[in-house]
């Protein structure tokens, strides 16, 4: 006894808990970042990274190596995925809003309402995005832009992510 392997045994389904404390751990010294983890039923794992410039092949190969040097593949069959977040993929963490202050987002509400702005900061409870809604001014014949600054709490929102724009 008194030897213990550096192989974590996994009994059952694999935990997306253990798996983001494994992807924390070796992200710890790097400047990408953990955005989710998923396990499906069937053990197929999906580890989705980001960076503040961007994610390169080499990070999700380094991560995706030191995650199955840690999993015992004889207790448990897995197949795993390391990804980058995608350009348009819906935001997961502070982070990540942070990181795309001054962008342009698209935001559902869980009420159903769609909007679109600029983001414009970001804190631990919403964030604040910078609308263009049109009004009619009393007495004009016409609509026009009026730009205001909306407050948001993360509760409230089904997703956040940004609009790409080819012009």
């Amino acid at each position: 006894m008194g030897t213990s392997s550096p192989l974590l045994s996994i009994i059952e389904m694999i935990e997306a808990k253990m798996v983001a404390g494994l992807a924390e751990a070796y992200l710890a010294d790097s400047e990408c970042y953990l955005v989710d983890v998923t396990v499906a039923p069937d053990n197929f794992i999906v580890v989705e990274i980001d960076h503040d410039q961007a994610v390169g092949i080499d990070d999700c190969v380094a991560l995706s190596r030191y995650i199955e040097a840690r999993l015992d593949r004889d207790t448990e069959d897995y197949e795993l995925e390391v990804t980058s977040a995608g350009l348009t993929s819906p935001f997961k963490t502070l982070r990540q809003y942070l990181k795309n202050i001054g962008n342009e987002v698209e935001v559902l509400l869980k009420s159903g309402e769609k909007l679109s702005g600029q983001l414009k900061s970001a804190d631990d409870t919403g964030f604040i995005v910078t609308v263009g809604r049109q009004v009619k001014p009393e007495g004009a014949k016409r609509k026009v832009t009026v730009r205001t600054d909306e407050a948001y709490p993360y509760e409230k929102i089904k997703y956040t992510r940004n609009i790409i724009r080819f012009k």
